[in-house]
């Protein structure tokens, strides 16, 4: 169990200080967990209230934005590079100061924030841990207070953890520990535990408030940031928003301007076509943009889905070297080392396949293989979800890359049009591919309903993006109705419970993780892939059955 101990409230200037008409009043908490008052006190409430008050009406406007933007999609039109910004992408601009502790950061490893994966992964030897609160944490509130609880201990030196079989995890010394980048949630999610004036308060704001509140300062000494990795943004006022939002904590906080730092993954299909105008956004604290490329697919399907030639073919044939992916990887690099920024890599999703060699052996080439082409493509690091996977990493970067990062490597000779972010791909869908898409989602949707939010899934730590692109291509295959397998069987609704009924008997005798959630995640994929509208995110109407 981690300790749970009284947190010391920053010093802060007084909220009066702040630029304001009023004070606002303190959120209203809902739930209860372990510790939650040691992080949710009286001055840390009032900063979540001063960051809901000056940020929420602008996040909601925001997100409607969205939604009349892919009414346009929906309508037939296609994401294009904007006309309004084309001076930004034209003129010669750079970004901030790279910090030192950022300077390389080859090989980073990603996972919930529980305090076990919080010790594993710093003590990984990574260059960096990205902690995520977005797609690795199915967010119960007790599990967001463990989270923010393990990481404060672990910027104290103090996070221990001892299981149930009574091993004891420790931290290493802190010159040993890879850097620490938080990924808060998304825009688009709520934290219904924390309401303001009756209503749900930004996930967002939460994660990176509290976070901010009682770890800023104590980082900002150690030179180690606070670093943030920014998820799911679809525009340049989006990142504005956060741009904005990190300036207020920034002066609320007693620190100077551009001492937050950000990474922003790169892992929407309209944000492919802002890549400069974000970067601009950000440019007094962006070190880099990531290629988060199985959320990317994700958006690509449920961007595209009224598009009827631009149907994806099965996920494991939507590899980086489909020319819409290739494109949009040479882009990004190109991109950001013109700006001065890094340009990273996206996620290895395998496991190590313990109970056979050979399998092990192909999976580890595959993975090698990827790293290889990242690195000679001019990527300057990239992302592993298993510590066995960083030497393979490391390896594969040092025979391109003689220093920390590639920011030389300009790629002058990649032009990329909006067709070319279109490409349709070609490929097919399998017996197999459709099975294994039914698999994952009530696999992941029954252990995420029972808390946990990062599982291994045949050899590969399925997420919320792995689970998305599944439950989106299932959703896009079905609706368009004229598809067909491979061997010419109809892609239709009933090839869809003919792949559930035998599931719930097949994984119970597997006693898989989330067991007691089985029928609870084949009712939600049943109605979500029925559904007449795809849903944005399958996270939403999860969420409403989370504690």
């Amino acid at each position: 169990m981690v300790a749970v101990q009284q947190l010391a409230a920053p010093q802060t200037p007084p909220m009066s200080a702040q630029p304001q008409t009023f004070q606002p009043a303190l959120p209203t908490l809902t739930a209860q967990a372990p510790g939650q008052d040691a992080l949710l006190t009286p001055e840390a409430l009032a900063f979540l209230a001063e960051l809901h008050h000056h940020f929420e009406p602008s996040r909601r406007q925001l997100l409607d934005a969205r939604r009349q933007r892919q009414v346009a999609f929906d309508a037939g039109a296609l994401p294009d590079f904007r006309a309004d910004t084309a001076a930004i992408r034209a003129d010669d601009w750079k970004v901030g100061t790279i910090p030192t502790a950022l300077l390389r950061r080859q090989a980073e490893i990603t996972g919930p924030v529980d305090p076990k994966m919080v010790i594993n992964a710093l003590n990984s030897g990574a260059d960096c841990y990205m902690a995520d609160f977005e797609d690795s944490t199915a967010p119960t509130w007790g599990n967001l207070i463990e989270g923010q609880l393990a990481l404060h201990d672990a910027i104290a030196g103090t996070l221990e953890f001892t299981s149930d079989a009574g091993k004891t995890y420790r931290l290493r010394p802190e010159s040993e520990r890879a850097v620490l980048i938080v990924r808060p949630r998304g825009w688009h999610l709520d934290e219904k535990h924390v309401r303001m004036d009756g209503a749900a308060m930004s996930a967002s704001l939460f994660d990176f408030g509290l976070f901010c509140f009682h770890n800023a300062r104590a980082l900002a000494v150690k030179d180690r940031g606070p670093y943030f990795y920014l998820p799911k943004l679809q525009s340049m006022e989006e990142a504005a928003l956060w741009d904005r939002a990190m300036a207020f904590a920034e002066e609320a906080l007693g620190l100077p301007h551009g001492q937050l730092k950000v990474t922003v993954l790169v892992e929407t299909l309209p944000a492919a076509f802002e890549m400069d105008e974000i970067l601009h956004a950000l440019r007094d604290r962006i070190v880099g943009l990531n290629c988060g490329r199985w959320d990317y697919i994700f958006s690509y399907i449920k961007t595209l889905r009224g598009h009827h030639d631009r149907v994806l073919p099965e996920r494991s044939q939507v590899t980086m070297t489909q020319p819409f992916l290739k494109a949009y990887s040479e882009l990004l690099i190109k991109t950001c080392h013109r700006r001065g920024a890094f340009a990273m890599g996206g996620m290895a999703a395998q496991i190590p396949i313990s109970n056979d060699a050979e399998a092990n052996a192909r999976a580890l080439e595959r993975v090698s293989a990827d790293k290889l082409r990242e690195a000679k493509a001019g990527h300057d690091g990239t992302w592993v979800a298993h510590p066995a996977l960083i030497p393979i990493a490391r390896d594969a970067f040092a025979t391109v890359v003689t220093g920390d990062n590639q920011l030389d490597v300009l790629r002058e000779d990649v032009e990329v049009s909006a067709a070319d972010l279109l490409r349709p791909s070609i490929g097919t869908i399998t017996h197999a591919g459709f099975d294994g898409n039914v698999e994952v989602c009530v696999r992941y949707l029954a252990a995420w309903l029972d808390g946990n939010g990062c599982v291994p899934i045949h050899h590969l730590m399925e997420d919320a993006a792995t689970a998305e692109i599944a439950r989106t291509q299932l959703w896009q295959w079905l609706h368009h109705g004229s598809l067909h397998l491979d061997d010419g069987t109809p892609l239709d609704f009933a090839l869809l419970e003919r792949a559930l009924i035998g599931l719930p008997s097949r994984l119970r005798a597997a006693n898989i993780p989330g067991i007691n959630r089985i029928d609870d995640a084949i009712a939600l994929l049943h109605d979500l892939t029925y559904a007449d509208t795809l849903a944005d995110f399958l996270t939403l109407p999860a969420y409403a059955q989370l504690p």
